[in-house]
């Protein structure tokens, strides 16, 4: 049954690069992403609840009463994730930026396996499972150097945001550790990510509102009515990604589904660069960065298999 959680971890990654290309024509849209990604929030709770609500799971809302209260603050990490990139992404360039991203990931992974972390069960790190860690961040930088302009990037003194970037993408697998708990308290993966993404919203509504009150853009909505469908489908891929972390992460540990989840994106990420999906600008993948995958992938395999 653990099998299963592979294939899951790479596709709910892949969906990953999928929800970047429909969130960026919502904020489009919006011209907002902070709106943009509390629209997307609000519509992956509503989504999650009408499944928990069809699968008999939605009695489960009563246990919360009786949990530790942070069990429940798993969707904080979507605020702080979402704000941090929106503040790196023009500092650091997009590929840096996910590159340190991916960073962050992978060590905060790594930590929770090693010290048995927020419920998540102890696992001392083998030998191939450090080589495997280690090979995917060489890809990330090989992946990262591979696109044009990335040295550029990181010129001058930009210490503070590469160090958000870090911490943003740490806090990703804290947040699906977090959801775990959750989930062993209330035994319904459904109503876990609905509250997840109830608690996210919540909190996107502060930071849209603290950007709004700093003379940010306000919202305009007369674009969702030109934007194309696959604008909308977000949100499932959000509900999709955080729901399969959460419940994989007990199940294969945590640095073998981040590592999985970041394969996907990276996998998927090559053709909507390459052939310039969801409206994107088109780019030519260049040979380091191509290797940078294939490096990445095989340290993911190291970390899974050996």
């Amino acid at each position: 049954m653990d099998t299963l959680f592979i294939p899951l971890s790479l596709a709910a990654g892949g969906l990953l690069a999928v929800q970047a290309g429909a969130n960026a024509q919502l904020s489009k849209a919006t011209g907002s992403p902070f709106a943009a990604t509390t629209i997307q929030v609000v519509l992956a709770a509503i989504l999650l609840l009408i499944v928990a609500i069809a699968t008999g799971t939605a009695t489960a809302f009563g246990g919360l009463r009786a949990v530790p209260w942070w069990h429940a603050t798993g969707g904080v990490a979507t605020a702080l994730y979402v704000a941090s990139t929106i503040l790196v992404f023009p500092r650091l360039g997009a590929v840096v930026a996910v590159g340190l991203f991916i960073a962050g990931q992978m060590l905060a992974s790594l930590g929770l396996d090693s010290f048995g972390l927020l419920g998540v069960p102890r696992q001392a790190p083998k030998p191939a499972t450090l080589i495997g860690t280690a090979a995917v961040l060489v890809g990330v930088v090989a992946i990262v150097f591979g696109q044009k302009g990335a040295t550029k990037e990181l010129s001058g003194s930009k210490l503070g945001w590469m160090l958000l970037a870090l911490v943003a993408g740490a806090v990703l697998p804290v947040q699906g550790a977090i959801n775990g708990l959750l989930q062993h308290d209330l035994g319904a993966p459904f109503v876990v990510g609905t509250i997840s993404f109830v608690v996210a919203t919540l909190s996107m509504i502060a930071v849209l509102l603290l950007t709004l009150l700093t003379g940010g853009a306000k919202p305009q909505l007369g674009g969702l009515r030109t934007m194309p469908w696959w604008g909308w489908i977000g949100a499932a891929c959000g509900a999709t990604y955080v729901t399969t972390v959460f419940v994989a992460i007990p199940a294969i540990g945590t640095a073998a589904t981040v590592g999985l989840t970041v394969a996907g994106q990276q996998i998927v990420s090559l053709f909507v660069d390459r052939y310039g999906w969801f409206r994107l600008p088109q780019r030519e993948i260049s040979t380091l960065r191509f290797a940078g995958v294939v490096v990445l992938l095989l340290g993911v395999a190291a970390i899974k298999v050996f």
